[in-house]
């Protein structure tokens, strides 16, 4: 557990447009982690997909490693410590056996440690209005352990993108003392101009914590658009950081841990909750 420290930090969030290839992706990763470090952050959180977003399969394979032998992960743990920074990953592509991947985060400490590693739960497997279809379950084995992180000011809770739209999941996590969810996403366009902005202060307000969300933004070199607007929430729904835009770039905000104990005092969900049965319908 890293040593406790009180009073705010400065969170940050990496808004990035990830190549069809790993090497520019994690270059332009590693570009923009320095500029936030630069800025003050202590804790720089990338978004979703940060080594790549390949949707042309034997392409994708040919490009992504395992995590023995991913050149990227050292890379990050270098960044860290140079900077003296704790480093969110939102994910990585990780390859996991021949025709299958794992979407991989990991949170790095400043010494370079990864103290915490989380393979996405739900699988973003829909067929959207307008006609675009996505199956990440074809490529990517799905997580089944809920995962969290000490760092000095807070604990934090570690998801991925469509994770939030399953809100029992953060639910359990603020059960377990995190103040801080992190929701690293590659959000579509269609669904991000719809639910972007309410379902993460949804789930801030719900839990009484801070929403950190890096996105991926904008038309990326395979076709795809992504939605950008990285958010910075706090744990009474207010926007406290925002990238109006889908551009690449960084946004910080001051991550007051207090608030987090003063919010859940105001309106206790969390101490109010009770069990439940239901009723057989008649």
């Amino acid at each position: 557990m890293a040593e406790a420290i009180t009073g705010p930090f400065t969170a940050a969030c990496v808004q990035m447009r990830a190549d069809v290839t790993v090497k520019p992706s994690v270059e332009q990763a590693i570009a923009l982690i320095r500029e936030a470090a630069r800025a003050g952050a202590h804790y720089v959180q990338t978004p979703e997909m940060t080594n790549i977003l390949q949707p042309d399969r034997p392409k994708f394979f040919e490009e992504i490693r395992s995590e023995a032998e991913d050149a990227s992960i050292p890379l990050f743990q270098a960044e860290a410590m140079a900077l003296g920074i704790w480093l969110h990953v939102g994910s990585l592509a990780i390859r996991i056996g021949e025709r299958q991947a794992a979407n991989r985060a990991y949170v790095i400490s400043p010494d370079g440690e990864v103290v915490a590693a989380y393979d996405k739960i739900h699988m973003f497997d829909v067929d959207l209005p307008n006609g675009q279809t996505y199956r990440e379950s074809a490529a990517y084995a799905p997580g089944d352990v809920a995962v969290m992180a000490d760092l000095p000011w807070t604990r934090l809770g570690v998801t991925i993108c469509y994770d939030l739209r399953f809100p029992h999941l953060y639910r359990t996590l603020a059960e377990q003392g995190a103040g801080v969810m992190a929701i690293p996403s590659s959000f579509t366009v269609p669904t991000g101009e719809a639910h972007w902005h309410v379902l993460m202060r949804a789930r801030a307000i719900e839990n009484g914590a801070f929403v950190v969300a890096a996105a991926q933004g904008g038309m990326h070199a395979c076709g795809r658009a992504t939605y950008g607007h990285s958010l910075i929430v706090d744990p009474w729904g207010r926007i406290l950081a925002e990238a109006d835009h889908d551009e690449p770039g960084v946004i910080l905000a001051e991550i007051d841990p207090a608030k987090v104990g003063e919010t859940r005092g105001r309106i206790p969900s969390l101490a109010n909750g009770r069990v439940f049965s239901i009723a057989d319908i008649p």
